[in-house]
């Protein structure tokens, strides 16, 4: 299925794998470049160091395009775009929104830019300082989200910019990508659903529980870092919804020391991160600390597996996933779903 966003990063399918912290590494990254979407390795959690190896690993399992994806406030975000440059990276995306003058250095090594955004004013400015596409995500998406449904967002950002768009927010098969494609979208990116095929490494216990878990069992909170955040409702979710500002302060500076340890960062430069991440909000001292180490309350589930100490990002669609098939399978299942649907409307 040919589409702007095929056509514009060189992939088969219009399918992106979305970069999730600590989930979306080398394996799972080409994993979904081999069967023809668009994997996007996710580097906020990851060193320098270990950017620039991951890309050589990811590039060592496939010849496909990929992509990585960059925190645009990340202190040092051009030695990221360096790597990316160097290493002959085809797509930067980005969770916030990157400024003009690094949109224009990446255009200019010929990287393709695709910044994810959840609001039309958003994706305006950036299609103005010239990004290439753009994910938009709807309030069905995992992580931090917005208020606004995909399919009430999708199409006013269709109508606002003129390059091509990518729908993202509670999309899991084949016939979501027909809906999306109907209002104008050029393809869907998915995290959670990525996340829960036998290509990630994410532990066999956490799969679990996102796969028990009802859309019921899905909720949107603030008390992890003071920003609307979707996630599995666990007891670590619970806890902090529960807990007064001096326990919750307690807690997180406790989660904060052992973020420190394993991060090297000083508290100076933890408090600083917490800051940055407010976006104008009003958060305690709690939610600041919170903020900066948000990561390693997601390591904690994502790698470690302990759904009993981390968070669990999670998209509404995990209420209605239901099985492991790796990449591959997903994919091949998706567009032959899509290729369905296309042939069983009814003509008008």
């Amino acid at each position: 299925m040919e589409t702007p966003l095929t056509k514009l990063v060189g992939v088969r399918h219009p399918i992106v794998q979305t970069g999730m912290g600590w989930v979306a590494g080398p394996r799972l990254v080409s994993a979904s470049a081999n069967a023809g979407a668009l994997g996007v390795l996710a580097s906020a959690t990851m060193t320098v160091d270990e950017l620039r190896a991951a890309v050589r690993e990811v590039k060592s399992r496939t010849d496909r395009p990929f992509g990585v994806n960059l925190r645009a406030d990340a202190g040092d975000a051009r030695e990221r775009v360096r790597i990316i440059v160097d290493e002959g990276v085809r797509v930067a995306s980005f969770a916030l929104a990157p400024s003009r003058e690094l949109i224009a250095e990446l255009k200019d090594a010929g990287v393709v830019v695709i910044p994810s955004v959840g609001a039309r004013r958003h994706a305006e400015k950036v299609a103005a300082w010239g990004a290439d596409a753009v994910i938009v995500q709807g309030g069905e998406g995992g992580g931090h989200t917005g208020e606004v449904a995909t399919t009430v967002l999708l199409p006013q950002v269709v109508d606002a910019v003129d390059i091509p768009v990518v729908a993202a927010g509670g999309f899991h098969d084949g016939r979501g990508l027909v809906a999306a494609l109907s209002y104008g979208a050029a393809g869907i990116a998915m995290g959670t659903r990525f996340l829960l095929t036998a290509d990630s490494t994410v532990p066999d216990a956490v799969k679990a529980r996102y796969l028990s878990a009802t859309v019921g069992d899905i909720t949107v909170t603030t008390a992890v870092d003071g920003l609307p955040h979707r996630m599995l409702r666990t007891e670590m979710v619970a806890a902090l919804e529960r807990a007064g500002r001096v326990r919750a302060l307690a807690q997180a500076v406790r989660r904060a020391a052992g973020f420190r340890r394993i991060s090297g960062l000083s508290w100076a430069a933890m408090v600083r991160d917490g800051l940055a991440m407010r976006h104008g909000k009003d958060l305690s001292w709690s939610q600041v600390l919170l903020a900066a180490n948000t990561p390693m309350l997601l390591k904690a589930s994502m790698v470690e597996g302990r759904t009993d100490l981390g968070v669990m990002a999670s998209g509404q669609v995990a209420g209605v996933i239901e099985d492991l098939p790796s990449c591959e399978e997903l994919v091949t299942r998706i567009m032959s779903e899509a290729a369905h649907v296309l042939r069983t409307l009814p003509s008008l």
